[in-house]
Order: C-alpha cells, then sequence, then structure tokens
C-alpha cells in the first residue's frame, strides 16, 4: 500500500515497528481555532463564566487527553511525555486559538499528542460554553510544527499551501 506505514502490502492494518529507530528529543506543535459570539469570547477571556475558568479547565484537559493519546488512537504509540503545555491567544473578538506543545524523547514523533491536545481542549471550551452560544464552531485543527526523527523538522509556515494539494 504505498506509503501508508499503518498497513502491510496485503492492506491490513499494523502498528509500525519502531524498535529499530533511534531515541531522539521530539517536539510537535497543533493548533484548534474557536470562532464564537464576541460576547462568548468575552465572557471567556474575563473569567466570569458561570462554570468557572474556561481556560484552565481546558489547559488542564487538553494536557491529560495528551497523556492518553495512545488509548484513543488505535495504533498510536503510548508515549512517555517529557511535557505538554496548551496556550490561548484572543486572536479578535470572535477567535480564540488553542496552542498545544508535546515534547518526548523517544523512537517515535508526537504529532498525534500534540493534535489530541489541541482538539481536547477546544472540546473543552465548547463543552462549557455551549450553554450560551450553540454557535460555537471548531476549525483547523492543524500541525504547525514538528522537530526530531529521521525526517527532521517540518513547519508549516514553510509550506506554500495555495500550491499544495490536500484533503
Amino acid at each position: 500500500m504505498g506509503d501508508l506505514t499503518h498497513f502491510d502490502d496485503s492492506g491490513a492494518s499494523r502498528m509500525v515497528d519502531v524498535g529499530d529507530k533511534a531515541v531522539t528529543r521530539r517536539r510537535a506543535v497543533a493548533s484548534a481555532q474557536l470562532a464564537m459570539q464576541p460576547a462568548t469570547l468575552q465572557r471567556i477571556q474575563s473569567g466570569e463564566h458561570a462554570k468557572g475558568n474556561v481556560l484552565e479547565v481546558a489547559r488542564l484537559a487538553g494536557i491529560m487527553a495528551a497523556k492518553r493519546t495512545g488509548d484513543l488512537i488505535p495504533l498510536c504509540h503510548p508515549l512517555p511525555l517529557d511535557s505538554v503545555a496548551i496556550q490561548f491567544q484572543f486572536e479578535s473578538s470572535t477567535l480564540l486559538i488553542i496552542t498545544a506543545e508535546a515534547t518526548t524523547t523517544a523512537k517515535t514523533g508526537v504529532e498525534m499528542e500534540a493534535l489530541t491536545a489541541a482538539t481536547t481542549a477546544a472540546l473543552t471550551v465548547y463543552d462549557m460554553v455551549k450553554s450560551v452560544d450553540r454557535s460555537l464552531v471548531i476549525q483547523r485543527v492543524q500541525l504547525e510544527h514538528k522537530s526530531g526523527g529521521k525526517s527532521g523538522d517540518w513547519n508549516r509556515n514553510d509550506m506554500d499551501l495555495r500550491t499544495k494539494d490536500h484533503a
């Protein structure tokens, strides 16, 4: 099946054997965007939401989810995480950007952990504010950066997305 490493030559699913790979320092950064009503974002930003500090609950949820990625994604290797950090940025009056960074010293990368952290943090924000804003949209969950391992560094900012074909 070509470059699809999670399938053998007959098309059967498999966990990739990383036994012969070198242990290296690996880092991944992922992001998710949440679009919402200005009043909702203001409520989150000011900490005046009835359910408490939305961002700190979301930060904790993202960190906890990153630690469980191997349990959530069927063929993902469980990793010993060195660190997970979640940051929040108010991009406009209607847009919250969540950035998750995961690091490990291991034989395989932490992209899935960073993506899981960003996504879970976004879902947690959604869950906490859905009672006041059902129009909230989680969008653009994506890998921003990865480093370490045989394939080296990759940065989204280095891509010309206008010429790339991606699903």
